[in-house]
C-alpha cells in the first residue's frame, strides 16, 4: 500500500470545494507610515483564517504592511457611478454642516 502525497500545504484545511468554488476576498494593507487601509488586491480562499493568512504570504513578502483587513466581495456594497453627483455633491442648502454656527473651543486642537 503506497501512501499518498500532497503539494498543498500542511496547514490548508482540507474540503470538496474546488479553489475556484471557494469565495472571493478583497485585501486591505496598512503600510508602516500610512493610517488608511489601501485596497491591494483579491484572493480566494475557504475561510475568513485562510484569507487572512494567503493576504499576508501574497501582500506583505516584503514587510509592507502593518495590518491586513480581508473582506468577502459578496458582503461589500458600493454606491454606482451614476450616482455620483447626488451622492458626492457639496450640500449647499444644509447651511448647519458647515462650522460657521458652532463655536469653537480655542483648546481644540487643527479645526
Amino acid at each position: 500500500m503506497t501512501e499518498s502525497t500532497s503539494a498543498e500545504p500542511f496547514d490548508t484545511p482540507r474540503s470538496s470545494a474546488t479553489q475556484d468554488e471557494w469565495p472571493l476576498y478583497e485585501v486591505f494593507v496598512r503600510g508602516k507610515r500610512g493610517l488608511n487601509h489601501v485596497h491591494v488586491g483579491s484572493l480566494h480562499a475557504a475561510d475568513d483564517d485562510m484569507a487572512v493568512r494567503h493576504a499576508r504570504d501574497v501582500y506583505t513578502r516584503r514587510n509592507e504592511g502593518v495590518s491586513i483587513w480581508v473582506v468577502r466581495s459578496d458582503a461589500i456594497t458600493a454606491s454606482s457611478p451614476d450616482e455620483k453627483d447626488p451622492m458626492f455633491a457639496p450640500s449647499g442648502d444644509k447651511v448647519y454642516r458647515h462650522p460657521t454656527f458652532y463655536s469653537i473651543p480655542d483648546n481644540v486642537p487643527h479645526m
